[in-house]
């Protein structure tokens, strides 16, 4: 069996004896029946990666020791992904395969047409969290509260290229588009399940730095 990863929010060193929370303490002694002296790897966005042992397992709790530095802190390139939330699993799997592939920040939109529930970011950092856990991540993205578009666009870092996928209207292929990008910070802009209405497509093509892209050849 593949060594468990578990993402723990405390300071990670040499020696450190950490407690694990109740879910997590359930996972390791009930779901995978862990007991002391099981090895496990932890990591908490900023130390690295590193193996800890687990030193007592009880219906109080699990509490585990830090032994060495597995791996050090990398962080992924500077993408943030922002999104007009939509039908919950639709948004649940948009989290997951956004922190899978790399995103260091999580911006909810709101749109005009933004159709979805109340955005709950514990829910969305959870799964972020179980996103990392199982992909080898080291770090995890920042999920950000929502803001109203407009709100999102002011005060704009210029350096940052953002990217909006426009369905209606004329725009380059993201793959065309992405082959002339270099490393610098990047957004990508995803809408809501009934698109972004005129007004809001005709703000954001005003701003110098917007692109719009097309992810496929339209079908009429």
């Amino acid at each position: 069996m593949a060594i468990p990863r578990l993402f723990l929010d405390a300071p990670l060193s040499v020696g450190a004896v950490l407690d694990t929370n109740d879910a997590q303490a359930r996972y390791l002694a009930t779901v995978l029946r862990l007991g002391a002296g099981a090895q496990l790897r932890v990591f908490n966005g900023a130390d690295g990666e590193w193996r800890a042992e687990i030193s007592s397992a009880t219906k109080k709790g699990v509490v585990l020791a830090l032994v060495d530095q597995t791996r050090p802190q990398i962080y992924p390139p500077d993408l943030m992904v922002m999104f007009a939330p939509v039908k919950r699993h639709g948004t649940d799997l948009l989290v997951e395969k956004a922190t899978e592939l790399g995103a260091r920040v999580l911006q909810p939109v709101i749109t005009r047409r933004t159709n979805a529930e109340t955005v709950r970011i514990d829910r969305l950092r959870a799964i972020t969290i179980e996103a990392a856990e199982q992909t080898e991540r080291l770090d995890l993205p920042d999920v950000r509260a929502p803001l109203a578009l407009a709100k999102a666009l002011e005060g704009w870092d210029e350096a940052r290229r953002l990217l909006f996928a426009d369905e209606a209207g004329e725009a380059r292929p993201l793959a065309e588009v992405a082959r002339a990008l270099d490393r610098a910070p990047l957004a990508f802009l995803t809408g809501p399940e009934g698109g972004f209405d005129p007004e809001e497509r005709r703000l954001l093509r005003e701003q110098a730095f917007v692109t719009p892209v097309s992810l496929g050849p339209r079908i009429l």
